[in-house]
């Protein structure tokens, strides 16, 4: 493709050189390039790529997009100056892409909790109906069936229209795909084409990188404020920030609650470990879900639907089939009668509605919930404490362990949880660094009726320590605990 071609959505401050040049390639890591290709300069949060021209174009760049010219510029190659690369790489990687996302129906999923869920169901729900569909989430990128394994929670710019364009080559009508705050505010998802978003909720996360929350939720509010108008917005009414995401939006706008009016509703009738018994819009459906936000997640799941076309009846058959997602809410049997439950939650609010789903089912049958839980190391260190709060105030005891530690000093993080408590809840905790430890002393303690909610790593399968990944699975070590193949 032209050069010039590549570059009719934005406007360069200064082109230097010939723009009728051929590019075979767009690159942002300048380890990729080839003869030929576009190097896209990207100051990162960690690495400015304005310091890597000369090696890209030692390794065969013939054109260079830059906010900053180099100093000395070389001879046959054509340099593009813009205000902000992270604005211009997604309208760029688009259009070399042969614009994908403006060939199949791109619904983007937003929010602090439930995106990976409802991604995920979306994607096996139309799979179901018999479409050829995509996916793009936090745990694992598909096309159709085929496994595509994911580094970020979004890709960047280049890579996302790769795989776009892969899922249109390979016949996808639909894609799905979670949008992180990082990829919404550095422009990652810059120049898609969405046919609808969803809105969660919102609440405490990734402070280390938008520092306030209000910087946190304007991230979000900026997917919304760039959908077009035939897209459809879908938001939980139950947020009070939901509102706020769509002050500006201008797609068609609907909402879901559990609670109040609202254009898609639902109330639980039934609740047991193995699932629930729904009334969604006036209609009985029985899922294989627990917990009052699942319930949420199953509506937002239900109006996207609706929103694409399809007709409430067949909505309700499929949502009866769908399981959950690994690692959310997975309960595992104990020979001896209690449940162990894995869960991926690792905020102060994902802890609370697991542990509020958990005594639901528990009304009223009595039987004690221990918790075993930690906080990831090098990241928002104001949850910690939360973390141990949320913990204690809905367990009979509490295990704190380590979660992630990265650098961290594992013991560091338990008392910055621990700081939280009080001398009365910090007798409900006990301490023990070693998460396998910790997860049998649990099964150790617990007896027939109770159950040990496992949190924060759900379907990862590896602990981080010291920059180093050890294998690690909460479901393998419960399942040689309790004897289970």
């Amino acid at each position: 493709m032209k050069l010039n071609e590549l570059l009719k959505n934005i406007t360069p401050i200064k082109i230097i050189g010939n723009d009728d040049v051929e590019i075979t390639g767009v690159n942002i890591d300048s380890r990729r390039i080839k003869t030929g290709h576009l190097f896209v300069a990207m100051k990162g949060t960690q690495v400015d790529g304005h310091l890597f021209i000369g090696k890209a174009i030692e390794l065969g760049a013939i054109s260079v997009l830059c906010e900053d010219l180099p100093e000395v510029l070389q001879e046959g190659i054509t340099y593009v100056q813009v205000e902000s690369t992270e604005d211009a790489v997604g309208k760029v990687a688009t259009l070399f892409y042969g614009d994908p996302s403006h060939k199949l129906k791109l619904v983007g999923v937003t929010g602090t909790n439930g995106k990976t869920t409802i991604a995920t169901l979306l994607y096996n729900m139309f799979r179901k109906f018999g479409h050829k569909v995509g996916l793009l989430s936090t745990v694992c990128n598909y096309i159709d069936d085929k496994e595509v394994p994911a580094s970020h929670t979004t890709p960047d710019p280049i890579e996302l229209n790769a795989l776009l364009a892969r899922m249109v080559a390979e016949g996808c009508e639909y894609a799905f795909m979670e949008c992180s705050s990082h990829a919404i505010h550095q422009r990652r998802i810059g120049g898609l084409k969405f046919a609808g978003g969803l809105f969660t909720n919102l609440t405490r996360d990734h402070l280390d990188y938008h520092k306030t929350f209000e910087n946190y939720r304007d991230a979000k509010k900026m997917f919304f404020d760039d959908l077009s108008k035939d897209a459809f917005a879908i938001i939980n009414a139950d947020d009070k920030n939901g509102m706020v995401m769509v002050q500006n939006c201008k797609a068609k706008i609907k909402t879901y609650s559990t609670k109040r009016m609202a254009d898609f509703r639902a109330r639980i009738l039934e609740c047991h470990f193995e699932g629930m018994y729904l009334e969604v819009d006036g209609k009985e459906v029985g899922v294989q879900f627990i917990g009052k936000f699942n319930v949420s997640n199953l509506l937002a799941v239900y109006g996207t639907a609706i929103m694409l076309g399809k007709k409430a009846e067949d909505i309700l058959v499929a949502l009866s089939t769908l399981k959950n997602v690994n690692g959310r809410l997975e309960p595992i049997a104990s020979p001896e009668g209690y449940t162990a439950i894995v869960d991926y939650a690792h905020t102060p609010d994902a802890l609370e509605n697991v542990l509020m789903a958990i005594h639901e089912v528990l009304d009223g049958k009595g039987g004690n919930v221990f918790t075993v839980c930690g906080a990831g190391g090098n990241r928002d260190k104001g949850k910690r404490p939360l973390m141990a709060l949320e913990a204690v105030k809905r367990s009979d005891k509490v295990i704190l362990t380590s979660d992630n530690p990265r650098n961290e000093d594992p013991q560091a993080i338990i008392d910055d949880m621990l700081a939280g408590l009080d001398t009365t809840q910090k007798k409900k905790v006990l301490s023990i660094t070693d998460r396998k430890e910790a997860i049998r002393t649990a099964c150790m303690m617990a007896q027939k009726g109770d159950v040990i909610l496992i949190a924060g790593k759900g379907h990862e399968t590896y602990q981080e320590i010291n920059g180093v990944k050890h294998h690690f699975d909460d479901h393998e070590v419960v399942r040689e605990i309790f004897g289970l193949k």
